[in-house]
């Protein structure tokens, strides 16, 4: 009987410190994904281009939470309409004359249920008759995504995805906590960047395109009076960023897309979260509280068979 409890107490005291330890991994765990979290590729420094491209200032959305603790769509409107330095680079008006522009042709969600990725089709316009040539791997198409209420991005698949060279940079910036439901959670940043070199891209007759999917998944919606919670996505913002080898330095120029036309006709893209209706409250509330009293007592009943069968066994012995 003494070997029994003591074998009993040394495992309640194992499980107390387990359970210790495991809360403060995920407290540890929190505190971390609640942080900015960013994946940039291995870059080799005898590569001219990779040195200028990826700088110290790798992110464009970086510099605007520097100075900003949280996301507002007309704070960081005007923060990359007034704040990024889009302008042409003196070298690049020889090199990249007339500057292609990048524009959505189409947007859709590809899977289903919890777990989706977001597929924007990028197409590189060069107007016709120019002499234009892109050089391989100097430049970089940049996909800005503001991701609406209700969904996020995981920088851990994101890495995943960048260890596997299907991106050049890529980072999420805001709210990353994966456990919080839509009403407790903000809105987050999703910056992608990827080469547009000759080996990515596939030819058209009316310019250059790629595609970029972005991972998402979606949060628990709140409550409502429908079974489904309706996201919808904004057309995100575009960028180029070219690095030349200048009269003194290297220059690394961003230019932001200005043509509007062919996202406008792509269309927003909806995502419909399945929710929790209202009027099944009171019928769920019902059902979870019963079931807790009868997974409770059935605990208790178990316990103390267990106990009375032991005790048995020992008197046998005895």
């Amino acid at each position: 009987m003494g070997i029994q409890q003591f074998k009993l107490q040394v495992s309640l005291r194992l499980g107390i410190a387990l359970y210790f330890f495991a809360s403060i991994s995920c407290c540890k765990h929190a505190s971390t994904i609640n942080e900015v979290g960013s994946c940039t590729s291995n870059l080799d420094d005898s590569n001219p281009s990779s040195s200028a491209l990826h700088g110290v200032n790798e992110f464009i959305t970086e510099a605007y939470f520097e100075k900003h603790a949280s996301l507002i769509d007309s704070d960081f409107q005007g923060f990359l309409s007034k704040e990024i330095p889009l302008e042409f680079c003196e070298v690049l008006q020889d090199k990249l004359e007339p500057v292609p522009k990048l524009s959505i042709s189409h947007r859709h969600l590809i899977g289903e249920g919890s777990h989706r990725r977001l597929s924007s089709s990028i197409r590189l316009e060069i107007q016709p008759g120019s002499k234009f040539t892109l050089p391989a791997h100097f430049c970089d198409a940049i996909l800005v995504e503001i991701l609406p209420s209700g969904v996020f991005a995981d920088p851990f698949e994101l890495q995943h995805l960048l260890q596997r060279g299907v991106f050049t940079g890529a980072t999420v910036f805001g709210d990353t906590n994966l456990e919080l439901p839509s009403v407790r959670s903000n809105r987050s940043i999703v910056e992608i960047h990827m080469d547009i070199g000759p080996n990515v891209l596939s030819g058209n007759n009316n310019g250059l395109e790629i595609n970029i999917e972005v991972p998402l998944h979606a949060r628990y919606a709140p409550l409502g009076e429908h079974e489904f919670s309706r996201v919808e996505f904004s057309p995100p913002d575009l960028f180029t960023r070219c690095s030349f080898e200048g009269k003194s330095h290297k220059q690394s120029c961003i230019f932001l897309s200005t043509n509007k036309s062919l996202e406008l006709k792509a269309g927003a893209v909806v995502w419909d979260v399945p929710c929790g209706i209202k009027e099944h409250t009171g019928i769920v509330s019902v059902v979870t509280f019963f079931s807790a009293i009868v997974s409770a007592l059935l605990i208790v009943f178990t316990a103390f068979h267990y106990s009375d069968t032991t005790g048995c066994n020992n008197l046998k012995q005895m």
